[in-house]
């Protein structure tokens, strides 16, 4: 199925879904009428039959009324539940097409996390941020799954084994997009919220230790209650004084002198009562599953295959006892369930107890399915873009003749289809070095950010965009974005000094892997002269190490180095001029840039540029390269 053909099956989907909308909605509404029809009218009917025909009948009504008025909002709250299922469809499908699209103010962004700027590669891919790759690829829905995307996307040192194993259960994952959404929609419509508690706050509720004799407690709280009620009784017959006020004061008191550490046991249970709703969704749905022809993701899921523990068992018990546990915040149900029932100390004892039981599986349960959370997402971005690929890492041999880089139709997946053009583009062995030249404007930055963001969601496991893509395992590193400080006192140019500085200690580093490093107009903060010269010395001192890397320049001179050096190689992008504007083919080419456009978008824009009498002039020499 192509991409557009994708697109037109989800407005096709929104489309079925929103007329069901609006026949639930109306359904939904005459249910609520006849929910107050059904109340109003059994209170009026059980009071007449109270005033007429005396309190036996009126107790009969009154209980046809409540059993009606229950059926009522049952099928009210089952109709409620099919119009959240309906509009969190509904939301997944339109978050899908914005997706697709790339209309990023439609694309939610679950993480205000910033880029560091510190990192080898973070900020300058623009991995992270807002209308970035991450806020792109982020469909999860817990905290943790989102965190563990982002770690796969900036790591520092990609591992081939993990590589290769995410890489499975993409593959495995991408076509079960019906899968994959039910997790979405089980999730947030289980409580009704986008994302879980975070999971650290669960797991140290679990791991509290027991509130000491609480079995105890509940046993003299029980003896209290049995007496309580025997000595009414005999008090009521008149067999002996009330002496029953004062063991309900002793029963109330022992309630008091225990309610801090009962009180916190349930605030903590109740707060986590989403967290725990939406687990047990989608543990429910991970047990039922089939997996039949994905023993990738039948060995990801085996914590939720056991029979004898199985996730959604515990769930439910510690749910129902939490339930429980929420019905003491009415004063009055509280009352009179302590009256009749030691319930504090019982509610409190088996919440303890079924914590217990959950708190050594839990986390096995929860890492199982952060990870499925955080592969569904890079499943999903390559089903929505069906013609990206899997790349295929290598574990390179020092007797290896293959390209330790290769790639076709490389694309950068944040520039829209209609506006992507994609490149063939190859790096032979280690110590192969690029300089891209071209015009302003003429895609040279966005060259470097193309390869460099495909190698980090290549080593994340995930889909590239590019026909094919190979390349054995490398550290990254980048030098595109750097910038000023003025509250540290840096200049541009010192800031950039010190990130090249950085990056030529990482390539000199002892490591296993080589490094693959990206650097946009070299020493672009200080004059030409100075430029050339550091340029030329930083890029020898670069292609006699162990690595591979790409430079952008607009140094045309800065190109010899070609000639001096076997392994530095030239290619650029060109421009043409077409009426009164600019154009651009962002086409990759072998060799240096034949053409320069500084004066003729000075001329386009109506600045004053030299005529031919004053090319003779040194310091406007430097307008013909390009800028």
């Amino acid at each position: 199925m192509t991409k557009t053909t994708r697109l037109r099956v989800f407005q096709q989907q929104i489309q079925r879904l929103e007329r069901r909308l609006v026949d639930l909605t109306a359904v939904s509404n005459r249910l609520s009428w006849l929910r107050a029809m059904v109340f109003f009218t059994g209170l009026i009917a059980s009071g007449l039959v109270f005033f007429f025909y005396g309190p036996w009948l009126f107790a009969v009504s009154l209980i046809v009324s409540t059993v009606l008025f229950s059926l009522a909002v049952y099928a009210h709250q089952r109709i409620e539940l099919a119009v959240a299922r309906h509009r969190g469809w509904r939301e997944i499908k339109l978050t899908q097409i914005a997706r697709m699209q790339l209309d990023w103010a439609h694309i939610p962004l679950l993480s205000r996390q910033q880029p560091r700027f510190e990192h080898p590669f973070e900020a300058d891919l623009d991995l992270i941020g807002e209308r970035s790759l991450y806020q792109l690829l982020d469909t999860t829905v817990s905290l943790e799954s989102s965190r563990q995307l982002r770690s796969w996307l900036t790591e520092p040192i990609p591992d081939l084994q993990q590589i290769t194993r995410r890489q499975q259960l993409v593959r495995e994952l991408i076509p079960r997009h019906l899968f994959r959404h039910k997790l979405i929609l089980n999730t947030t419509v289980a409580a009704n919220t986008a994302k879980i508690w975070h999971a650290q706050r669960l797991l140290t509720w679990l791991e509290q230790p027991a509130e000491a004799g609480l079995g105890l407690w509940v046993i003299i709280a029980g003896l209290l209650v049995v007496a309580n009620a025997g000595l009414f009784w005999l008090n009521y017959l008149g067999l002996i004084p009330a002496v029953w006020q004062a063991t309900l004061v002793i029963y109330f008191a022992l309630l008091f002198f225990k309610s801090g550490a009962t009180k916190e046991l349930f605030h903590e249970a109740l707060a986590l009562q989403d967290a725990l709703k939406q687990l047990d969704a989608v543990f429910r749905q991970l047990e039922r599953y089939s997996y039949r022809q994905t023993p990738h993701l039948k060995s990801l899921c085996a914590p939720f295959l056991d029979k004898n523990r199985r996730p959604s068992t515990y769930l439910t018990r510690i749910n129902r006892v939490v339930l429980l546990a929420g019905l003491r915040e009415n004063p009055f149900v509280w009352l009179l369930l302590n009256l009749v029932f030691p319930w504090d100390f019982f509610v409190a004892y088996r919440l303890d107890r079924v914590k217990d039981q959950m708190a050594e599986p839990a986390p096995r349960w929860l890492e199982s399915w952060f990870e499925l959370d955080a592969l569904t997402a890079l499943a999903n971005f390559g089903y929505l873009n069906p013609d990206y690929t899997l790349p295929e890492i290598l574990e390179r041999r020092s007797d290896d003749l293959k390209p330790v880089f290769a790639t076709q139709a490389v694309g950068h997946p944040l520039l829209p289809d209609e506006a992507r053009v994609c490149n063939d583009f190859t790096l032979c062995q280690l110590g192969d070095i690029v300089i891209v030249t071209g015009s302003n404007m003429s895609g040279k930055s966005t060259f470097l950010r193309t390869i460099g963001i495909n190698l980090a969601l290549a080593y994340a496991g995930g889909p590239v965009c590019a026909r094919t893509l190979q390349t054995g395992l490398f550290r990254m590193f980048t030098c595109i974005k750097v910038s000023d400080s003025v509250t540290s006192g840096i200049s541009y140019f010192y800031a950039e000094v010190k990130r090249l500085r950085a990056l030529l200690d990482e390539l000199e580093r002892d490591h296993p892997l080589p490094l693959f490093f990206f650097i946009d107009e070299i020493f672009r903060g200080t004059n030409n002269r100075e430029r050339l010269m550091g340029s030329r010395a930083y890029v020898r001192a670069l292609a006699s190490q162990r690595g591979v890397g790409l430079i952008s320049t607009h140094d045309l001179e800065l190109v010899k180095l070609a000639d001096e050096v076997s392994t530095i190689h030239n290619y650029h992008f060109k421009d043409d001029v077409a009426g009164d504007r600019m154009v651009f083919d962002y086409t990759l080419r072998a060799g240096p840039c034949p053409t320069t456009n500084a004066l003729k978008l000075m001329a386009l824009e109506g600045l004053p540029i030299p005529g031919k009498s004053d090319e003779g002039d040194s310091h406007l020499n430097t307008l013909n390269r390009p800028i």
